[in-house]
């Protein structure tokens, strides 16, 4: 699919001028940082040294005094405390934190996942009634809760106070709860609005712990699993997120929990993890328990200090995995068959799709890869206790929440935000759905919304690249959404001549580059998916590529190369 290069704007000039001088470095890096927000050497010295003493004050958010006074009377009362979260990554880590901290401390506390098949998303009756059933008086909402207006009504007839800990956008109404932190919700004035829902529980954490003398020290452990949750869930690495998930990374690769060094061990990772691995790596593997089974086995992983335990739960996680990677595919090839044969869903600005046989665990990744071969808002849904429900994924800066907002009245429920969302519906409302979907849509998407986008950080030399500026561009990490790893342009450069395809049908391209302004230095280049290219490289025609500069470990040999995103054939010179 043809791709549009977009190159950011540079920053100020002057700006980075100064910078660069002030620092020491290349104007290159220098705008980097402005292109951040970073434009003085305090604010650089806060970026690249991140410190705990960044953190937010958690009495800033709103409740959050409510909701330690609750769960401090709860103790003292020697009530019994559920904690309840949403069966993916976020949800299932923030459950094995809140419930690890309680229970080091207090014994009278249990956990509940939801299933994701017979209960969906969020806070369920079943679990409910669980809690009543299990003489429980406080229940502690983790990654969802914000929207159950009708559900803590519910629980107040049950003797049941709940404390929500969100990080959804809220509904019109917010619910009558004990407490309800969710940074979100327009009365909160918390000055960090992206924390994931497991960040908004550590939060609560962090306030419990000040209030009763516990050491930050004794808390900082729970950090690998915010981590874990802010790279799964796909929230910005920027201010608190930026801290936590630094500090995080640091535990997940010096000291993780029992459960999460197994999963590492699993993944094969043998290198520094980083945000990338735990999205592809042990995020999936995490979620896979909710997918194919229960997300309680997630839990259960990750509160367990029993090494041979552990790696059993981790083993059976890894085949939930495999499992999951089967089904998808299996799912995609059906769903890609029916947009075919059907020239109107060929045709269309949306995807919306319905099979009852599909597997509910694996839809919203079946809507993500539809995305990479039709470029447009997507919509898959199966069946689930009578209703059709779903998972839908937008494309780059569409809001895919608005529109299906807009849908609201054929829907019985949704949630989500700008990329990504949930929603559920009477399967008689399938028809009309699609038509006002595609048709709010048609309206309110721009061509250029419609066509993927490589936005690229800045034109670069083969000349600048060398072991001192990858080590300066490497403190730019953590890497995530809105502080993305680097992207560079470089123009006109040809293959050394030793360039070929690579990947057991020769998918791939592994090139040998070097580019006439930048003498005979030659750097290693790898192309994932992009042996199309490999006809024009190999005449010795000249291209412009688009590419992030990483390390590459082979046998124990670390070695500088462009992992190369995208390949056009070079402007003709006059």
């Amino acid at each position: 699919m043809e791709k549009k290069w977009i190159i950011k704007e540079k920053g100020d000039q002057v700006v980075v001028r100064q910078l660069a001088n002030t620092l020491g470095v290349s104007e290159s890096l220098a705008n980097l940082m402005v292109q951040r927000n970073i434009n003085s050497k305090a604010e650089a010295q806060a970026f690249f040294n991140p410190s705990l003493d960044y953190l937010h004050d958690p009495f800033l958010m709103k409740d959050m005094n409510l909701a330690v006074d609750r769960i401090s009377s709860a103790i003292n009362k020697n009530e019994k405390i559920l904690v309840y979260g949403d069966y993916d990554v976020d949800g299932t880590t923030a459950v094995a934190m809140m419930y690890s901290f309680l229970k080091e401390r207090y014994s009278n506390v249990i956990y509940y996942i939801p299933d994701r098949y017979k209960e969906g998303y969020g806070l369920s009756l079943k679990g409910l009634d669980f809690a009543y059933e299990n003489n429980c008086k406080v229940v502690i909402t983790l990654d969802c809760g914000i929207k159950a207006v009708e559900k803590v009504k519910y629980a107040r007839t049950k003797g049941l106070d709940v404390i929500i800990c969100d990080h959804h956008y809220p509904g019109d109404e917010i619910p009558k709860a004990t407490a309800v932190l969710d940074p979100k919700q327009p009365s909160c004035s918390y000055p960090y609005k992206d924390l994931s829902g497991c960040g908004v529980g550590f939060k609560l954490i962090q306030a419990y712990s000040r209030v009763h003398a516990i050491p930050f020290d004794a808390i900082a452990h729970y950090l690998d699993l915010v981590a874990v949750s802010i790279a799964s869930d796909i929230v910005p690495i920027t201010g608190e997120n930026r801290v936590l998930a630094y500090f995080g990374l640091k535990r997940l690769n010096d000291s993780p929990r029992t459960g999460l060094k197994e999963i590492i061990r699993e993944s094969e990772v043998s290198k520094e993890l980083t945000v990338e691995d735990i999205v592809f790596k042990l995020g999936p593997r995490i979620n896979a328990a909710g997918r194919m089974e229960t997300g309680s086995k997630a839990v259960d992983l990750l509160v367990s200090d029993d090494i041979k335990l552990a790696a059993e739960i981790s083993k059976e996680i890894s085949n939930f995995n495999i499992e999951r990677r089967t089904v998808d595919r299996t799912i995609t090839t059906e769903a890609m068959r029916m947009i075919s044969e059907d020239l109107r869903n060929v045709n269309a600005r949306t995807t919306v799709l319905y099979n009852p046989a599909w597997k509910k665990g694996v839809i919203g990744i079946v809507a993500s890869r539809l995305i990479e071969t039709y470029y447009r808002p997507t919509v898959i849904l199966t069946e689930s206790n009578g209703f059709a429900t779903g998972s839908a994924r937008s494309v780059q800066g569409y809001d895919l929440y608005q529109a299906i907002e807009a849908c609201s009245d054929l829907l019985e429920s949704f949630g989500g935000h700008m990329f990504a969302a949930g929603l559920t519906m009477k399967k008689e409302n399938i028809g009309k759905f699609k038509e006002r979907f595609e048709e709010y849509v048609n309206n309110t998407i721009s061509e250029d919304q419609l066509v993927p986008r490589i936005f690229i950080d800045t034109e670069l030399s083969f000349s600048e690249i060398n072991e001192e500026y990858f080590k300066i561009l490497s403190k730019f990490q953590p890497f995530g959404p809105d502080n993305m790893s680097p992207l560079f342009l470089s123009k006109n450069v040809i293959d050394s001549g030793m360039g070929r395809m690579v990947g057991s049908s020769g998918e791939h391209l592994k090139l040998d580059l070097c580019q006439e302004s930048a003498g005979t230095k030659i750097l290693p280049a790898i192309a994932f998916g992009q042996a199309n290219h490999f006809d024009h490289i190999k005449t010795g025609k000249p291209v412009d590529i688009c590419y992030s500069v990483e390390i590459n470990e082979f046998r124990g040999n670390r070695t500088l190369q462009l992992n190369i995103r995208d390949i056009k054939p070079s402007e003709p010179t006059e």
